[in-house]
């Protein structure tokens, strides 16, 4: 693979064949040709690609690697990441349209293609010579030439009593999905770092009733305090003992001291961590805990790739659709070429 840090839109668009035809390949993409790898692409009991997640990333890839013709396994837990979202927003043409709903349409768009579901989570991936094998909850394995992941994040809840109960109810991390139906209310913001207070902000464009209530003793700069009156932004450095809620509906917010901040919502951005698969597969992890590409997709290890939430902090539907079309591209592109007889496959060991 490629050593290069950052790929440009010509060479990303060129090299998934979805722009520019006859694109050279980068010399660190070539390898040696093994004889068994011919004979690999001619099994018929081996896929071509098994996507990991059947969420918008996920789903995006297997439709375009369909229409590639290729056979397409995707295994989904059935425990999407938002689970408690009741539709799905800023997502043209199905902005509004509950995530079953969303599941349900594509996997009707998927029907004339050569793409399998299996609802099942994935508990191992090992190289097998020129494959993969895909260790399936329940003892099966699946031979793969690649494997895409689209696993999402797991958000971890903050330990503050009724966060949980509230979380994709009164709780939220994007404005664009949840702030046009609750504007004009009253909001706070949970904020742990300096980034939170900028975004704070920015919130400012839906409601200007909101408070912000810093997180874990965080030291908010004065120049930061500066930004947020001249935003019209309250400032609350008491420390938060809990949140008080009516079933899914939330109250106040409840400071240290006793006192009760009346709020209706709440923003933030939780902790994150990758999944335990992509944990065990030890894939190479930026600064921030997302998996790092270095091109379209494409992952530290040959022949994994990536695509949607796990790879980026730009987390929403149509975002993870986008990635997950260009990783697709990239995977064809490459399966085409090794089919060909190229030397492109995935480097051996």
């Amino acid at each position: 693979m490629t050593n290069r840090a950052a790929w440009t839109r010509r060479e990303a668009l060129a090299l998934a064949g979805l722009g520019l035809a006859g694109a050279a390949l980068p010399l660190g993409c070539r390898h040696a040709m093994d004889a068994r790898r011919t004979d690999d692409m001619e099994r018929k009991d081996v896929v071509d690609v098994v996507v990991v997640g059947g969420g918008p990333g996920g789903l995006s890839a297997a439709l375009a690697l369909g229409r590639g013709r290729k056979k397409v396994l995707v295994c989904d837990a059935g425990t999407p990441r938002n689970a408690a979202a009741e539709e799905v927003h800023t997502y043209l043409t199905r902005d509004g349209i509950p995530p079953r709903e969303f599941r349900r349409v594509a996997w009707e768009q998927l029907r004339p293609y050569d793409v399998a579901l299996r609802e099942a989570r994935v508990l191992d991936v090992e190289r097998a010579g020129t494959v993969f094998r895909v260790a399936l909850e329940g003892g099966d394995v699946v031979e793969a030439r690649r494997v895409l992941l689209a696993t999402g994040m797991v958000d971890v809840m903050r330990e503050l009593p009724g966060y949980g109960d509230l979380w994709g109810k009164a709780i939220f991390q994007c404005p664009y999905c949840h702030g046009w139906e609750i504007q004009d209310r009253a909001w706070g913001v949970l904020a742990a770092n300096e980034m939170m207070l900028d975004f704070a902000v920015m919130l400012t464009g839906w409601t200007r009733d909101l408070v912000v209530f810093a997180l874990d003793g965080f030291e908010v700069p004065a120049d930061k305090r500066a930004l947020l009156e001249k935003a019209g932004v309250r400032l609350e450095t008491r420390r938060i003992r809990g949140l008080i809620a009516a079933g899914e509906t939330l109250e106040a917010v409840e400071l240290e001291d006793g006192t009760r901040v009346p709020r209706e919502f709440l923003f933030d951005r939780p902790p994150q961590r990758q999944s335990a698969l992509v944990q065990r597969l030890g894939l190479e992890l930026d600064e921030e805990g997302f998996v790092k590409l270095k091109g379209p997709g494409e992952t530290s290890v040959p022949g994994i790739y990536a695509a949607g939430d796990l790879g980026t902090r730009m987390q929403a539907a149509i975002a993870a659709a986008s990635a997950g079309m260009m990783a697709a591209g990239m995977l064809n592109h490459e399966l085409n070429l090794e089919r060909a007889g190229a030397a492109h496959g995935p480097a051996q060991g």
